[in-house]
Parts: structure tokens; C-alpha cells; sequence
């Protein structure tokens, strides 16, 4: 409703946990990179835990679009269910086959799993089992929990687990029934409410997200936010996405701390008064007995006054040597200015559009001309295609190409620079007169999902393929798919979009973490044409892993 209003292209306070607006405060970047190190790391538990709100949900799904590419994760949101459910979901986030009569039976879907986490094992994989709300797993399901880690080699366990919940999690995990499982435990962190400038930062962040280019919260509005909200994100979205509402309605395009209250009367259902309204009732009531107490010392205090000055002649002495109290003076925070944004504005000529086309053409070894023309139409001429969208690190990941990124600054430029490589922990930019290696974390503040990379069709024509579809182009695809699988070549290969072909597009899809629909498009043939990559084409520092052979 308001969001053309305030120049955005969509609504940036929604309480979904969507990864693209995950704003790294030190606690949020410091658990994410707990989590991290627990997926990398072998052994025991990872324990996250923090207030209602505060962000768990958001950091998991970051997490996720962050996983290494060595990586294979079951995550389970509903935990309130028995054990063989619980190793049941498990099964199927793994995508194991579990015989229907087996589906209640706990030992032979622990022989499963058993089994599984040998292969991945074996593979060089690690398999990451991450439980949201743990709070509300049963003591039977946490024993199993607890049996689960017994999967192990000589020298490392076959299975990392991941408890994530609130703090009456922390209390569960301290009982002495659980002692075993607390033991094992072998990080826990905990996530904090945001301070006042993370809180201020948070609503800009979300703001930017969503397309703003101008600020539309005021100083005094930001402050509001902090103190109603407690610093909690859950609530600092309802009342900042009330408040735009209330500043639209009155078509008003800056929120002020009154929209703030407003929007948190209606959230909380009470009168929200302004804080100084609160230290004027208050100075008004000291006031008041302040007067008292005069009136009471004119009456009755002047004799008792002098008479205990003549009784205590030490009180007096050491009430006048007595230093004077300093007025305390609050810490300012120190405002740190990460070293990439030092770097985007040194060398702001070079992270135009242009510049960052000219690296990715000379990359694939074509040639790019400023004055030519659009460069997605220079890249058609030369047997490529574009592809532009918004997306994640894992997408980058999958499709394992160069990409020029879209970086916004902190007062609002926007920066092409080309990525060449991207490992779990950090990316490698041309930026300046070298590659530079700059850490996910700090990158994602400047980076909300925009890029753009080449691609070779395979395919006379770039389009997508789907069932029911018949010709050369299915064959191509047949084939591709079953070399790519390790499958032996079909003789004669079909040239019908069959339902064999839409399960081994499924298949791929699922192994690579595309969306499993079936249908052959620009994505899936981009990460099929890189597994292959016969062309000899530029990557992300290496072609995806390929299954079976």
C-alpha cells in the first residue's frame, strides 16, 4: 500500500525470515560465524539460543544460503514430535529412501542413517542436522538427539547438530536427566536484543533492502524505535511498518517519533506517551516534594539543623573535604568505517557499469565496447546470454560463473564490481588495481542480492525445456543429464520430454539445490553446463562437484 509511496519496491518490515535482509549486528555476525565453524568443525553440539524476536530464525536462513559447498543440511522446524518421527524427517531431508513398513521403526532408521553418514563420510561431506524451537523437543527425542552423536568413526563423528531455540532451552539442557547431552555441548551462544545505533542501523539496512533512497525515518523516530521495542527486530518491524502506514495515510514522507508512538499504542494496546511527557510528571511530582520538605525544614529543621552541626563536628568535617561527585559521562560509540566501504569510494571510477562489463567480456575472452551498444546485446552477438536477477551466495555458488555485483554504500552509491572467486568464507572482487579478498559478512552489508553473469547456451536458442516437449534440444539434455550423473549413455536416446527425463531434471535439480520442478531452465542448464563445462568456460574457481563418476 505505501511502499510507491516511499520510493520502495517492496515492503521492507515483513516478519518472514527472508536472508537478503539479515543485518549482521557484532552479535548476529558472531553467531553466524559460530554456526559457521560448528558446520566445518566435527563433533558435538551447537547450542544458539535468544529472546522471542530476536533473529534465530533469520540467521538459520542465512546460514543456509551461506553453506558450504561440502555441505548437506536436515533442518527440522516442528520439533514436537516423537523419536521415530523425529529420525523419520531426518530420513527425508536427506532425501533417503525409507521403506513404508520401516517408518516406525527406530532401528532401522537408524541403520539409515548409519549407513548414509558412512557414504557421505567417505565422500569428503558433512551432514549438519539443524533443530529450530529445540525448546520444545521431549526428553525421549532428546535422548535420541543425544544417540544420534554415537554415529562416529575412529576419529571424528558423522553427524554435527545444531540446537537452536529460546532461553528455556538453556534451562532444559540443565537438568540433571540431561547431563549426558549438556556434555557434549560443545558451543553455545547466545543472541542479544540490538543496542540503540543497531537498532537505528537495522531499520536503514531494511530500508535500503527494499529500495529506498532517501532517509524516511527521522532521528528522534529511530530513537523511538529502540526504546518501544526494546531493541527486539520481531517488534521493531511491526511498529516501523505501522508507522510508515501512519505517515502514508497522512501522506506525510518522513516518519517522526509521534507516527513511532502512534504505531506502538496500536501494537502493544495502551497509550504510549512521549518520554519527555514521563520526566515532566516526574519533575513535577519532585517538585511537589521538594516543596514539602522545605516547608517542613522551615517549620521544624533550623534548631535540629544547628544543634547536629554542633553535635557532629567530624560529619561536618568530612562532608567538606568530601571530593564532589563528577558527572558521568556515557562511552559515544566509535563510529568504525569497514575497510570496504574505504575502499568502494576510492576507487569510485572504477565500479562503473562499464568497467565491471569489460572485466566480465574479457573473462570469457570476447570484447566489450562502451559506445556500442547495450553489453547484453554485445554478448548475444558473441554467442552468450545474460543473466540478471536478485539472488543469494548460494545461488552464486551453484551456478559457478563470474558475476558482476551490485554494491550500495552507506549514503547511497551504488558500485559495480566483478566477483571472480567465492570460497565459504569470503569472496574475491576486482576492485582498484587487484583482486581483493573481502569476508561474506562484510560484503553482505553492501551486497542485497542484484547480479549479473554470462552464460553459453547449449541450445541453438536460449529456452526452457519441459515435459511433453520433443527434438533435438531434449536429446542434448537426456544426454547431458546421465553424463553428468555418471549414468550410462541411452541407446536410443529418446527425444521425448518423458517422465524418466523429468526425474532425472528432478534429480539434478535436488543435488545441486535448484527448485526441483522438472522443467530444464536457465539455471538448470547454466549448473549442467558447468558440471560439464566442456566448453573450457570461466568459474567460480572450479566446477561443481559431480555425482557418481
Amino acid at each position: 500500500m505505501y511502499t510507491s509511496f516511499f520510493g520502495l519496491q517492496e515492503k521492507p518490515f515483513a516478519i518472514t525470515p527472508d536472508p537478503r535482509y539479515l543485518y549482521l549486528s557484532e552479535r548476529h555476525a558472531e553467531a553466524l560465524a559460530h554456526l559457521l565453524y560448528g558446520i566445518n568443525e566435527a563433533g558435538g553440539f551447537i547450542q544458539l539460543t535468544g529472546e522471542v524476536g530476536t533473529g534465530k530464525t533469520t540467521v538459520i536462513r542465512s546460514l543456509l544460503e551461506q553453506l558450504p559447498g561440502h555441505a548437506e543440511v536436515a533442518l527440522i522446524l516442528n520439533p514436537r514430535i516423537t523419536p521415530p518421527e523425529f529420525l523419520l524427517t531426518i530420513c527425508e531431508e536427506l532425501h533417503l529412501q525409507v521403506p513404508a513398513e520401516s517408518r516406525n521403526s527406530t532401528k532401522t532408521l537408524m541403520d539409515l542413517l548409519g549407513h548414509y553418514l558412512l557414504e557421505a563420510h567417505a565422500r569428503g561431506r558433512r551432514v549438519v542436522l539443524i533443530v529450530d524451537e529445540a525448546q520444545n523437543l521431549s526428553f525421549e527425542t532428546l535422548e535420541q538427539v543425544r544417540l544420534l552423536t554415537n554415529l562416529e568413526t575412529a576419529t571424528t563423528k558423522l553427524l554435527q547438530i545444531i540446537l537452536i531455540g529460546q532461553d528455556e532451552l538453556r534451562t532444559l539442557l540443565e537438568q540433571p536427566d540431561l547431563r549426558q547431552l549438556a556434555q557434549r555441548i560443545t558451543g553455545r551462544y547466545h543472541l542479544s536484543p540490538l543496542s540503540i545505533e543497531e537498532s537505528a542501523g537495522y531499520v536503514k539496512h531494511r530500508m535500503r533492502v527494499a529500495g529506498a533512497t532517501a532517509e524516511a525515518f527521522t532521528p528522534g523516530a529511530l530513537r523511538e524505535i529502540h526504546r518501544l521495542s526494546n531493541g527486539i527486530p520481531r517488534v521493531i518491524n511491526v511498529v516501523s511498518d505501522r508507522a510508515l502506514l501512519g505517515a502514508f495515510t497522512r501522506e506525510e514522507h518522513r516518519v517522526g517519533a509521534a507516527f513511532i508512538r502512534q504505531a506502538a499504542s496500536e501494537v502493544y494496546g495502551r497509550p504510549i506517551p512521549a518520554p519527555w511527557l514521563r520526566w515532566a510528571t516526574a519533575g513535577a511530582v519532585v517538585a511537589a516534594l521538594a516543596l514539602i520538605a522545605f516547608g517542613a525544614w522551615s517549620l521544624f529543621g533550623r534548631d535540629a539543623t544547628k544543634n547536629a552541626a554542633t553535635k557532629s563536628p567530624v560529619v561536618a568535617a568530612a562532608s567538606s573535604t568530601a571530593p564532589a561527585t563528577a558527572p558521568v559521562v556515557a562511552p559515544q560509540p566509535v563510529a568504525i568505517v569497514p575497510a570496504l566501504d574505504q575502499l568502494l569510494a576510492q576507487n569510485a571510477n572504477d565500479t562503473t557499469t562499464e568497467a565491471a562489463l569489460s572485466r566480465l567480456f574479457t573473462r570469457w575472452n570476447i570484447t566489450y565496447a562502451p559506445n556500442r551498444g547495450r553489453g547484453c546485446e554485445q554478448a548475444t552477438a558473441q554467442g552468450l546470454e545474460c543473466l540478471f536477477q536478485k539472488g543469494s551466495w548460494a545461488q552464486l555458488r551453484t551456478l559457478n560463473r563470474p558475476a558482476i555485483l551490485t554494491l550500495t554504500d552507506d549514503v547511497g552509491g551504488t558500485h559495480q564490481v566483478l566477483l571472480t572467486a567465492l570460497t565459504d568464507e569470503a569472496a574475491t572482487i576486482e576492485l582498484g588495481d587487484k583482486p581483493r579478498d573481502v569476508p561474506i559478512a562484510t560484503i553482505s552489508r553492501y551486497w542485497f542480492g542484484d547480479f549479473l553473469l554470462l552464460w553459453r547456451p547449449p541450445l541453438a536458442v536460449a529456452k526452457s525445456l519441459g515435459p511433453g516437449m520433443r527434438g533435438a534440444e531434449v536429446r542434448w539434455l537426456r544426454d547431458n543429464l546421465r553424463a553428468a550423473q555418471g549414468l550410462p549413455e541411452a541407446r536410443p536416446a529418446s527425444d521425448l520430454y518423458d517422465e524418466e527425463l523429468t526425474r532425472l531434471v528432478q534429480d539434478f535439480q535436488r543435488t545441486h539445490r535448484l527448485n526441483a520442478d522438472g522443467v530444464a531452465g536457465v539455471q538448470t542448464q547454466i549448473v549442467l553446463d558447468t558440471v560439464l563445462n566442456p566448453s573450457g568456460s570461466p568459474t567460480l574457481g572450479g566446477a561443481p562437484e559431480r555425482k557418481g563418476g
